[in-house]
């Protein structure tokens, strides 16, 4: 399957590789969450072409999910208990980051060039506000990074992308059942010489369908509402528990 996929995609543009050295595309562009959603994959797949004057490139993949504004907490032991003593805000903190890429990333481009790109955890941009005189920005960017990566959010290293010869590759970008919905973006980096030298950015979707949605529309619109019909019935369970019990 994925061959037929890639072979599709090298033979029905042969226009599109006059103009890109880099072509790729999703299996779907489309991640439906249900009731029953446990996770899932997309594939990504793609060619490229050698760069005239440079020869054969590597090819990065970076994973971006809908922008979110985060708090970040910072916790310490007083007297035996666990409390609150500073916090972060974060304004641009992506909810979902995954890198894939031929090579480790140190190898293929300066750090000016992966930072200009955001490739890489070390070179994420994060507005962060510290609200604290004990901690500074980077220690709540490391506790922010950890969380996410505790969560499965964000990946803890770097995904390798396969090649079938030296012009297909594809790699399986893996989705959470606690993924966040949102519209996504999906960038990929042809890099040679050391420089970003094509690039193609493509939106994929994921969204929540079916009673699971309607439940997360009718509990994000109706707060009040949902919180009433919530107290009631746990209200209810709790009294036919202890009507059965009874008896």
């Amino acid at each position: 399957m994925i061959r037929v996929l890639a072979l599709m995609l090298l033979f029905a543009t042969p226009q599109a590789w006059a103009a890109e050295p880099l072509v790729a595309d999703l299996s779907k562009h489309l991640v439906a969450i249900t009731t029953g959603f446990a996770g899932t994959d997309v594939l990504l797949f793609g060619a490229v072409e050698e760069v005239a004057g440079v020869g054969g490139g590597d090819v990065v993949v970076v994973v971006r999910g809908p922008n979110r504004s985060e708090i970040v907490r910072r916790k310490a032991r007083r007297a035996g208990i666990w409390v609150n003593t500073g916090l972060a805000e974060v304004a641009n903190a992506p909810s979902f980051y995954r890198v894939a890429a031929t090579r480790p990333l140190a190898e293929l481009a300066s750090a000016p060039v992966l930072e200009r790109h955001q490739i890489g955890l070390d070179h994420l941009e994060l507005d962060i506000r510290p609200l604290d005189r004990r901690a500074g920005p980077e220690d709540y960017r490391q506790a922010l990074l950890r969380l996410k990566q505790s969560q499965g959010l964000y990946g803890d290293k770097v995904q390798d992308i396969g090649f079938l010869g030296r012009r297909l590759f594809r790699t399986d970008v893996h989705f959470p059942a606690n993924v966040p919905v949102g519209t996504y973006l999906v960038e990929v980096y042809l890099i040679a010489g050391g420089e970003v030298v094509s690039a193609q950015t493509t939106p994929l979707v994921i969204s929540k369908i079916g009673l699971g949605a309607d439940l997360y529309d009718f509990a994000h619109q109706q707060a009040a509402a949902y919180g009433i019909i919530a107290i009631f019935l746990a209200a209810s369970a709790g009294w036919a528990a202890a009507v059965v019990l009874r008896k």
